[in-house]
């Protein structure tokens, strides 16, 4: 995008900023622009480069080129500290408070208030409560503990604590919402108008465009480390457009379709009970069908994955895969049985960070491409080649460290890493957490495709519309019980939730 003719309307210009790291390039000649008292959204796909310019912005990352102006001020270089000094200040998706603080501890954390008998807890437990009260409009007592607080109420005292020197210009919501509930986002939302009407200007990163809509004034869209677009005037209607922007493409639909004729039994669980998490549950997945795994948590729902991965052991019950009882005694045994599992922590659970995506995707099966007991580096590299191709995964460079892809592209080398091994089960929990919708689309049809050529498929996944959109079946756990087992047709988005949250109770479980 060009640069405004009056960039004095804006209390932050990014402009022609580029970042590149080993394998990858971030950010090329992209531009942010955010005018003083508004809510301005940025969006993009994984990848795109919203985090990096929020990074460079933060001073984590120097930039290779483009120029940074905050408050009229320019910046040839970034530090945190400098930064802070300018009036920036960053709401984390991760809330970093300790439990046994109080609410005014935590609020003056790093910054407390002293007189001559030491620190000032009156004058601190006073300003905060004000604080929270006049600015965020949220009545919470100074003295209560962080472990007392609702996450909503938690993410209202992060705020607070960035915000109580009364200094900020700008605020940076990354991802804010993750943690929420519905309605602990509207509290969010309101805190946030709150904000915009002193004059602060709002950057709000998000995957979810239902909140860029319901919130922001104008959006900027990223694509390949570019900005592509910038929306205003903003309403409901405007995700179709931000979307077509996001992904370079119009998508036809989300899902895809389903034609799944289940004959053939791949996976039975008979009676299976797991350490007072769950307990006598009975489900079927058939060969290339997509079964659904829904429930709260505390469930049972991710114990249950795990058990059939091997990573728990159940106390009762069996597990039988194309007709043979197993044992699973380790995530090895269920692999060697053709069971493999896409973790929902991908980055702790699922990918060595710190190697190269052709490794990540070699190493469950390096058997298949060792010559004496070595590797053999031209095999694995067409190999991998030849995954990341299929899987398009981006950018097209297997030697990149895993690290700096982003989120939808890192689950696609753990999805190839499986590919390669050829198994029989796919345990996908939580498939496309943190996937923005143009890698979600693909992921899905990954799935379709898997499950077309006789894989059977578990989708574990707290999303509803996910489950009814991809799943022929859906099972719902509800402490530690399976309650309901039924085809996605007779099921809509309401009966779902309605099972999940235990407002309908059934005994139809198969």
């Amino acid at each position: 995008m060009n640069m405004p003719k009056n960039d004095d309307a804006h209390v932050l210009s990014m402009a022609g900023i580029s970042k590149s790291f080993p394998g990858v390039q971030a950010l090329d000649g992209a531009s942010l622009f955010v005018a003083p008292g508004e809510i301005h959204g940025l969006v993009g796909e994984n990848g795109a480069g919203k985090s990096t310019i929020i990074k460079v912005l933060a001073g984590v990352y120097e930039r290779d080129s483009g120029t940074v102006t905050i408050n009229s001020t320019v910046y040839e270089t970034l530090t945190p500290a400098s930064v802070h000094a300018a009036g920036v200040r960053f709401i984390h998706q991760e809330l970093h408070l300790v439990p046994h603080f109080t609410v005014a501890e935590s609020v003056f954390m790093g910054q407390e208030i002293t007189g001559i008998f030491g620190i000032d807890r009156k004058t601190m437990n006073d300003r905060a409560a004000a604080f929270l009260s006049e600015t965020l409009h949220i009545d919470i007592a100074p003295n209560t503990l962080i472990r007392d607080l609702g996450i909503a109420e938690r993410k209202l005292v992060q705020i607070a604590r960035a915000l109580i020197d009364n200094k900020a210009s700008i605020v940076v919501f990354d991802e804010p919402t993750a943690p929420l509930a519905m309605a602990e986002i509207e509290q969010l939302f309101t805190a946030i108008r709150h904000l915009k009407e002193r004059g602060i200007a709002i950057i709000y990163v998000s995957h979810y465009l239902g909140e860029i809509t319901q919130l922001c004034d104008r959006v900027t869209i990223f694509r390949n480390g570019k900005d592509v677009a910038v929306e205003s005037n903003i309403d409901e209607g405007s995700s179709d457009s931000i979307i077509r922007h996001m992904v370079g493409r119009e998508l036809a639909a989300l899902y895809p379709n389903k034609h799944h004729a289940v004959e053939t039994p791949l996976l039975k669980l008979t009676g299976l009970s797991g350490d007072g998490q769950f307990s006598d549950i009975d489900l079927t997945v058939g060969k290339g069908e997509i079964v659904g795994l829904g429930g709260l948590i505390g469930s049972g729902r991710e114990e249950l994955t795990d058990t059939i991965y091997g990573l728990r052991q159940p106390t009762s019950g069996s597990i039988e895969l194309d007709g043979r009882a197993l044992s699973i005694t380790a995530p090895s045994t269920a692999v060697e049985a053709g069971i493999v599992l896409v973790p929902r922590d991908r980055r702790h659970d699922g990918l060595v960070l710190d190697l190269s995506v052709g490794d990540n995707i070699n190493l469950a099966s390096l058997e298949e491409i060792a010559n004496l007991w070595l590797e053999d580096r031209k095999s694995a590299a067409r190999r991998s080649d030849e995954l990341s191709e299929k899987l398009d995964i981006r950018p097209r460079n297997s030697s990149a460290l895993t690290r700096f892809l982003s989120g939808g592209n890192q689950q696609k080398v753990v999805l190839a890493r499986w590919l390669a091994t050829g198994s029989k089960l796919f345990i996908l929990d939580e498939p496309t957490v943190g996937v923005d919708i143009g890698a979600k689309v693909e992921i899905y049809q990954l799935i379709e495709d898997l499950a077309a050529q006789g894989a059977g498929i578990i989708v574990s996944s707290s999303d509803p519309a996910e489950l009814l959109g991809l799943c022929d079946r859906v099972a719902v756990l509800m402490r530690g019980k399976l309650i309901a087992d039924r085809p996605t047709g007779s099921l809509d988005i309401d009966s779902l939730i309605a099972l999940t949250t235990g407002f309908e109770t059934t005994g139809d479980a198969a």
